[in-house]
């Protein structure tokens, strides 16, 4: 979600201020992908490399995130939203991360849609921390060839498939640490348009140009018409 404070700067407004708008934009999203039967949502809000940010800002994007949580969960639990936070908590002060737990109680379980949210995280840490955890409760591996099967119940979103589209707003064209394991096959969608102008007219975009793309998983296009016959 990226673009909030350029957002801001162009009406001159606080960086702030983008953020707030923001953070708008993700009940406008999680509603729009609900009605098109989105199943899982998950939302880059907060990068490990975001505590280089001047400490204010940082600050007031915990506030914000703390604000969002306790004014926005009863909603998301009324419209059946389960909400997941994954990251590194540990940086987080005790009584956010009590909230983040509240929140995830509240709605785990809903049937609609999953909407995650990533603070404090990192694709690279989320596979060492995964490894860790394996090796932690399997110690006889240790030193043994690993497979993906033996690590994905330990990554961070082990409880979703691997995304099929991914959506990158604001103009830059990376990845920027974003679930680097799960995103190995996704569609990659890059935008100039900035998170808080990312309505629902620009979501349709986004899916229509993933419609018209073939996904062929290391197979050909010849192999792909034959499994269809």
């Amino acid at each position: 979600m990226d673009g909030n404070g350029r957002w801001a700067k162009k009406r001159l407004m606080p960086r702030i201020a983008g953020h707030k708008r923001g953070v708008e934009m993700i009940r406008e999203m999680s509603r729009a992908c609900a009605r098109r039967g989105v199943e899982y949502l998950t939302l880059f809000a907060f990068s490990s490399e975001n505590w280089r940010r001047p400490e204010e800002e940082v600050s007031l994007l915990m506030d914000l995130f703390r604000y969002a949580l306790q004014h926005e969960v009863r909603n998301l639990h009324e419209s059946r939203v389960r909400l997941k936070v994954i990251g590194d908590l540990s940086r987080f002060d005790p009584q956010l991360v009590q909230l983040i737990q509240y929140s995830e109680q509240m709605t785990a379980g809903n049937t609609g849609l999953t909407l995650t949210v990533a603070a404090n995280y990192g694709g690279r840490w989320d596979v060492l921390q995964a490894v860790a955890r394996l090796l932690a409760q399997r110690p006889e591996l240790a030193g043994q060839p690993l497979s993906e099967e033996m690590l994905a119940p330990y990554l961070t979103m082990h409880y979703a498939p691997e995304p099929d589209l991914f959506i990158r707003t604001g103009g830059e064209q990376r990845v920027s640490n974003f679930l680097l394991w799960q995103l190995a096959y996704s569609e990659l969608y890059f935008t100039p348009t900035l998170w808080p102008d990312f309505n629902e007219a620009a979501l349709e975009l986004a899916i229509t140009s993933y419609q018209q793309r073939e996904r062929r998983f290391g197979r050909t296009s010849e192999q792909l018409e034959a499994c269809k016959g």
